[in-house]
């Protein structure tokens, strides 16, 4: 009987060991996903994948650093005589061709564009995403650049990881003047449990919290700070603008709810007819072009 019993014991031990090394390895590899996207250019989710030519547009490759020395590679698409300019900043996992459904509307309407590819994205050099905890001084480089070519009028667009970079830079830097948000999380540590019950079945407890602390851990981010429900309503009076697909199945609809009703006075919500994650535009192109494009040219 007493070895019977110290086999239980050993097994069970062994098989929390195994328990444990497999949650290690799963919150391990969860966090490099984060720190180390894939992407590949998607025709059918950012429509075009070559430069702005390909919708007839002038522009200049252009570079500028961060305040912590990252070099940014972005496209600048001037308009005649404007001093008033949007800058596009795209998802974890994309680069600049995010925007560039966008681009042929937001310039007839007589805005310069300036889409950059946050750092370890596109043409830049590798390091690491953070989920826009270091990627928002990336957005006041951007700023910068354009104050230098005497732009006079900032605004911003930014789509999922981009929405939640573009409103934390936003908050802090007052020369942006006003907001576009398409697809953004409201609270990140929410979005991750949902992804793993959702689309992993897996229990929150212990991946969870394992996992976040290995991606603060191993790059320096504080995911508490991530939360664009707890900025949105200190950008005011600035303008806000939430679209949100009402069927995105990645970062559902309750999180643009979350955001819009976060923000204060004057801010807009369009709930688009989508079924994918950051498609608006593929909803209603003619629509949603010219209602964009209006509340810059309201605002700014």
């Amino acid at each position: 009987m007493k070895n019977i019993k110290k086999i239980i014991t050993v097994a069970s031990a062994s098989l929390l060991s195994l328990l444990g090394i497999g949650i290690f390895i799963l919150a391990w590899t969860f966090s490099s996903d984060v720190m180390h996207p894939s992407y590949t250019c998607s025709e059918e989710h950012f429509i075009y994948c070559g430069d702005p030519s390909q919708l007839d547009l002038d522009f200049e490759d252009v570079s500028f650093n961060s305040d912590d020395g990252m070099v940014l590679n972005a496209w600048y698409v001037p308009a005649d005589k404007a001093t008033r300019a949007i800058i596009f900043v795209h998802g974890h996992g994309a680069d600049r061709h995010e925007g560039m459904r966008w681009f042929k509307s937001i310039h007839q309407a007589g805005f310069n564009i300036l889409a950059l590819d946050l750092r370890n994205s596109g043409q830049n050099m590798r390091s690491f995403s953070s989920m826009g905890y270091f990627e928002k001084s990336d957005v006041k480089a951007a700023v910068d650049y354009l104050q230098q070519r005497n732009i006079k009028s900032i605004g911003i667009f930014g789509t999922s990881m981009g929405a939640a970079t573009s409103i934390m830079a936003m908050e802090k830097d007052p020369r942006i003047g006003a907001g576009v948000f398409e697809a953004g999380w409201s609270n990140l540590r929410d979005l991750y449990g949902e992804i793993m019950e959702q689309h992993l079945g897996m229990p929150t407890f212990p991946l969870l919290p394992l996992t976040i602390g290995m991606m603060e851990y191993r790059t320096g981010m504080d995911v508490g700070t991530l939360n664009p429900e707890d900025i949105l309503g200190k950008i005011a009076p600035r303008p806000v603008f939430i679209i949100h697909c009402t069927g995105d199945s990645l970062i559902g609809l309750s999180h643009g709810e979350r955001n819009y009703a976060a923000a204060n006075e004057p801010k807009e919500f369009w709930k688009s007819p989508c079924d994918m994650h950051a498609r608006a535009w593929q909803s209603d192109p003619t629509y949603i072009e010219k209602r964009v494009a209006n509340y810059f040219l309201k605002y700014l």
